[in-house]
């Protein structure tokens, strides 16, 4: 939760610089921006994703490694307020997807416990490799902040928002199945994956931020929800930092 505090604390100063020093040109140089069309200005209108993810709150038995990793994509469009362009909300929709990998464990989205079972690994067989995949359909809306509003694309930018989404996909991947010794049991390209919701969270609530240049600005992330259902798994929420690519 600090992280994201440490970043809302990141954008608005960003806003509040870039705002001040606009403020200053314009004190020279008014504008009328009642003459000016921002109709078809590029403003963000479509958003890739790509960056790290971690689960924060969850019980010490929870292990994971490697580089747990996140991909989203938005279309958005951008509504500019008339009175300060330089202010807009953006509204849209996309995907997002999250990939945590769990060290020498197992989640068994298939039971019909009425608990997730969660198995330790560390004595015994197990996948080199093992994964939990959510995707989700989400609604981002972001108050934004663009300090060149007529070329956003050269302009330096922040937003802060929220996104709405529910679950569309949740599945477990292992790959080589290896004895306690870490030998293969079967071929190295062995791969089991099993698929299920039932002790998911449905609904994904998140903050977010980014602060940037351009096309390129850095996000972060901090969903409010849980990743699985209350009373039917531990209570982990992700904390995702990126690198956002955005344009059009």
């Amino acid at each position: 939760m600090k992280k994201i505090v440490l970043l809302l604390s990141l954008v608005s100063c960003t806003i509040g610089f870039a705002q001040k020093k606009t403020e200053n040109k314009q004190e020279k140089t008014k504008k009328d921006w009642s003459k000016l069309d921002f109709s078809n200005r590029s403003a963000d209108h479509f958003m890739l994703q790509y960056g790290s993810d971690t689960w924060t709150g969850g019980p010490d038995t929870i292990r994971t490694k490697g580089f747990s990793r996140h991909f989203n994509m938005y279309f958005m469009i951008d509504k500019p307020f008339k009175t300060n362009p330089r202010f807009s909300v953006g509204l849209g929709a996309g995907i997002s997807s999250s990939n945590i990998f769990l060290d020498r464990m197992s989640l068994d989205l298939k039971a019909a416990a009425t608990r997730l079972p969660i198995r330790n690994l560390a004595d015994t067989s197990h996948f080199s490799k093992y994964k939990l995949t959510t995707i989700y359909g989400e609604i981002p809306v972001e108050l934004r902040y663009f300090s060149n509003p007529e070329n956003p694309n050269k302009s330096w930018k922040a937003a802060l928002g929220v996104r709405v989404g529910t679950i569309l996909r949740a599945h477990t991947k292992g790959k080589n199945f290896v004895n306690k010794a870490g030998a293969s049991i079967y071929d190295n390209r062995y791969i089991q994956k099993e698929v299920g919701r039932r002790f998911m969270n449905g609904t994904r609530i998140a903050l977010s931020g980014r602060v940037g240049y351009g096309i390129f600005s850095l996000h972060a992330t901090y969903q409010v929800t849980t990743v699985f259902k209350e009373g039917l798994g531990p209570e982990v929420r992700p904390f995702s930092l990126g690198v956002t690519i955005s344009g059009l």
